[in-house]
């Protein structure tokens, strides 16, 4: 899959997540640390993989890129598709997110279209969602 990490400061370390903040955002994510490595860098620009598994997928004629809650654990997701293949896509909802795709078809609700890059998606995400450190891209 293609690289798409998100730039942002981890503002602090809260038992056993970090609080993300992604650039140009007020969002304060709370992400449980991937493979149960705690980021050690805090309140400078990192580079970061968010990942979450869908528990149901829209495609939307309409709206915008987000993430919500704005302060907490992900629970819904909005945005252009960046890039799919097979059970993963990428998400741009404000800030890129790796997405696990569901295997149950039914939890799939493709009325506006296929997914696709650059179609409109809503998710609800499983409780979960990860963060893990990310190497910096060369062209930045």
């Amino acid at each position: 899959m293609l690289d798409f990490p998100a730039r942002g400061k981890i503002l602090r370390i809260d038992g056993d997540f970090a609080v993300f903040n992604p650039v140009n955002t007020n969002y304060e994510l709370h992400l449980l640390f991937a493979k149960g490595q705690a980021p050690t860098v805090l309140n400078q620009q990192v580079w970061v993989y968010i990942r979450a598994t869908a528990r149901k997928v829209w495609t939307v004629p309409s709206g915008g890129n987000f993430v919500t809650p704005i302060f907490g654990t992900p629970k819904i997701a909005q945005g252009r598709v960046k890039h799919v293949e097979g059970q993963q896509m990428v998400l741009h909802a404000g800030v890129p997110i790796y997405v696990t795709l569901p295997k149950d078809d039914t939890s799939f609700d493709l009325i506006n279209g296929a997914l696709a890059v650059s179609g409109l998606v809503n998710v609800t995400i499983m409780p979960g969602a990860t963060i893990e450190m990310a190497p910096e891209p060369a062209a930045v």
